[in-house]
């Protein structure tokens, strides 16, 4: 671990201060309580707690993954497994709830999308739209085109 520090100020006693480091092993710095408090105080209790995972061993490649690969890999769950990893992180809770996925979830599901449905589901959202009853969905849909018919009527 490797903390490194300088002084940014306009007094000219500080001017020709130079940046400091520390060089600490991972049993070391698990060990210094002292640097341990200057981490959480100037960087957070996150970035602390993520620090001592990473000196003990305890890496999270999946937080790690990018949002692509992640969405192809979720893109192969059942549902009820979408639904639990949603409550594993903030991040894999907006993966799991996004269009993207959701759109390709009903895309596999479904026999047709007509563009009717596709501009639905831009303004519902993918997953509000998959898990609409078909019953509602026309209903939606038929209230879309009268709409739109009456746009046209007064144009």
């Amino acid at each position: 671990v490797i903390f490194r520090w300088w002084k940014i100020s306009l007094r000219n006693e500080c001017r020709e201060a130079r940046p400091g480091e520390i060089k600490e092993s991972h049993e070391d710095f698990l060990d210094d309580s002292s640097l341990q408090i200057q981490i959480a105080i100037i960087f957070g209790a996150k970035v602390l707690e993520h620090v001592l995972n990473l000196c003990r061993g305890k890496f999270d490649f999946l937080e790690r993954l990018p949002v692509s690969l992640l969405l192809y890999i979720i893109s192969f769950l059942e549902l009820e497994d979408i639904a639990r990893l949603s409550q594993v992180s903030h991040r894999l809770k907006m993966i799991c709830n996004s269009n993207a996925l959701w759109e390709g979830i009903v895309e596999n599901l479904c026999d047709t999308i007509t563009p009717e449905m596709r501009e639905l589901a831009q303004e519902m959202g993918w997953k509000q739209l998959f898990f609409t009853n078909r019953l509602q969905l026309q209903l939606q849909l038929r209230r879309r085109r009268q709409k739109c018919a009456e746009k046209e009527k007064l144009t």
